[in-house]
């Protein structure tokens, strides 16, 4: 029996058993020395959009397929911002990612990320959103 009223049983979202270990590792190579090593991870048919706010009803929207993850990863501060996983799950192909961007360990921004990985295994849809006006923590 899922939560009281309901008849179904509901997915358990906070089942660290099936915490998005594509997204999680995702997150690790980006904060790495090498973080264009992501677009080995993706599918020929990939496409993505992360929008990307920095407060003040200013944001970037980075949408489209590879070009545009390249395009992401150029722009990027590398080595000064890590990516730390609050929660998580997976549901059958899509993983949802909550997390936290730090700079030098002090928090900067929360995002959701979710994902859709192929049945090769590579990442086939991303869509990422990111607000430096709201906190999980």
């Amino acid at each position: 029996m899922g939560r009281a009223g309901h008849e179904r049983e509901e997915p358990d979202m906070t089942d660290t058993s099936t915490a998005a270990p594509f997204l999680t590792a995702w997150f690790e190579i980006l904060d790495g020395d090498d973080p264009s090593r992501i677009l080995d991870l993706i599918s020929d048919d990939f496409s993505l959009s992360i929008l990307f706010s920095t407060g003040g009803g200013n944001a970037t929207d980075f949408a489209g397929g590879r070009a545009a993850l390249v395009g992401y990863l150029e722009q990027r501060e590398r080595g000064t911002r890590t990516h730390h996983r609050l929660s998580a799950t997976t549901l059958g192909q899509d993983e949802l990612f909550l997390g936290e961007v730090r700079r030098a360990g002090v928090p900067e921004a929360s995002f959701v990320a979710a994902g859709r990985v192929n049945d090769e295994g590579r990442l086939q849809r991303l869509l990422i959103g990111r607000s430096s006006e709201i906190r999980f923590t």
